[in-house]
């Protein structure tokens, strides 16, 4: 007889009422970063195609910064290189969060939404590249920009269609996007640095090692940690690597959990945390609307216009890639992971559920606007093209994961429903408390 602990892990099972406590307040913080995105997407989108296109552009092309430094960039580019780099930061934070102090550092729950990003972003590519196999001037440089989740867009098409999605799937794609931001600023790192200069890039460990060694420490004086960060930004950006990179390995430095003589890991949050809490509204509330408003705003052209632009294979590859790439990646790896761990779905989903998951996960537009103006340079008649695609190929998503999730609401609202009767006077769900026999 085989041990209960050999038995696999259910797919989507509930993980301990702590994560999912904070997890809950994450992705309603998410859906007001998502409600202000979209905001700033349709006013850009309104403003590009109104009769005063023209200062709209004057503003996304108006330079500022230190020329001395070469840092006299545009209001577009301090956006995509500036303000993205403190949501790389936070996304930095939350998946060291996520795989040191969180329910994924159990590898048996990190593999599936780490499979299912490797696949939801290795099909939306090869898509993009067989659509585009044979189209000149230089397409495939497009190939990642399909790859990428924009979990704050995709929570805000829930929030829209008001459904009582699980927590525990709710998680997954929490997870799936954080390790999909992770893969994406891996990918432009190797694939879109052009002229690098290694001794630039070797400069910017001196104030990222500092910077490290502060927070290590547990120092939170912004006057030393702020100029630190901005050292490393800066050398990172002159280096040739996109500066969101910077961001990245910034978040990596800082703590999980707290030192042992501060009481260990039960004394409370760590540092990575705290900065969490102070960040995270500044890129959600600021950084990623301002780089939205000025990276969506394409002049369409009416209808003709949006004909013309979807004419190109490039925003053809795009649509496909986010709305069957995505779709058959997430939802192949996660079929492929049941099929050989023998894991099953949790009782109470379905795989119409994953379905619409990998659906929604098809909502991409921060990191794919982003990739788009890397390949093809921001301005271009391609990167026009892009833009459409990503706006064409999020909203088509958007609307099928809509309707696919709708039909399963009413069962979404009677668990949830279920689950907010059986919390005890602590406020926490007796299914949380009892024995997980089943997960081993």
């Amino acid at each position: 007889m085989s041990h209960p602990d050999a038995r696999p892990r259910p797919l989507f099972g509930r993980g301990s009422w702590t994560e999912v406590s904070r997890v809950t307040a994450l992705l309603r913080r998410e859906t007001v970063g998502g409600a202000l995105l979209l905001a700033a997407t349709v006013l850009a989108l309104a403003w590009a195609n109104s009769p005063w296109s023209a200062g709209y552009a004057a503003l996304r092309d108006l330079r500022a910064g230190p020329a001395a430094l070469h840092l006299d960039l545009t209001l577009g580019t301090w956006a995509a290189d500036g303000l993205l780099a403190i949501f790389f930061f936070v996304a930095g934070l939350e998946l060291k969060r996520e795989f040191v102090a969180g329910d994924l550092r159990d590898p048996r729950r990190a593999a599936l939404p780490v499979v299912a990003a490797v696949g939801g972003m290795a099909v939306p590519a090869l898509v993009f590249v067989l659509v585009n196999l044979r189209t000149g001037g230089g397409a495939l440089q497009g190939w990642a920009i399909p790859t990428a989740t924009d979990i704050a867009f995709a929570l805000a098409v829930l929030a829209v269609i008001s459904t009582h999605l699980p927590v525990a799937l709710r998680t997954f794609l929490l997870t799936l996007a954080v390790v999909d931001d992770l893969l994406a600023i891996t990918i432009i790192a190797v694939f879109y640095t052009r002229d690098l200069a290694p001794l630039l890039l070797l400069a910017a460990l001196v104030p990222l090692g500092l910077f490290g060694w502060a927070v290590q420490r547990r120092v939170r004086s912004w006057w030393l940690l702020l100029p630190l960060a901005a050292a490393t930004w800066a050398l990172v950006h002159a280096s040739g690597v996109h500066a969101t990179v910077a961001g990245v390995l910034l978040g990596f430095t800082v703590p999980v959990v707290r030192s042992r003589a501060a009481g260990g890991p039960d004394a409370g949050p760590g540092l990575a945390e705290h900065f969490e809490h102070r960040v995270r509204p500044v890129s959600a509330g600021l950084a990623v609307p301002v780089f939205a408003f000025f990276a969506a705003g394409v002049t369409v052209g009416g209808l003709d216009g949006l004909v013309a632009a979807l004419d190109d294979r490039v925003a053809v590859g795009i649509v496909a890639g986010l709305v069957v790439g995505k779709t058959v990646g997430v939802l192949g790896s996660t079929w492929l992971m049941a099929r050989f761990t023998r894991a099953r779905l949790d009782t109470d989903l379905r795989w119409v559920d994953v379905l619409g998951l990998s659906v929604l996960a098809g909502v991409g537009f921060t990191v794919s606007l982003l990739i788009g103006d890397l390949a093809y340079g921001a301005g271009s008649a391609r990167d026009d093209h892009v833009k459409v695609g990503v706006l064409c190929g999020s909203l088509l998503a958007a609307l099928l994961a809509a309707v696919v999730l709708r039909l399963r609401n009413r069962t979404y609202r009677r668990l949830h429903e279920a689950e907010a009767r059986d919390a005890d006077a602590d406020g926490t769900p007796d299914v949380y408390q009892e024995p997980r026999t089943t997960e081993g």
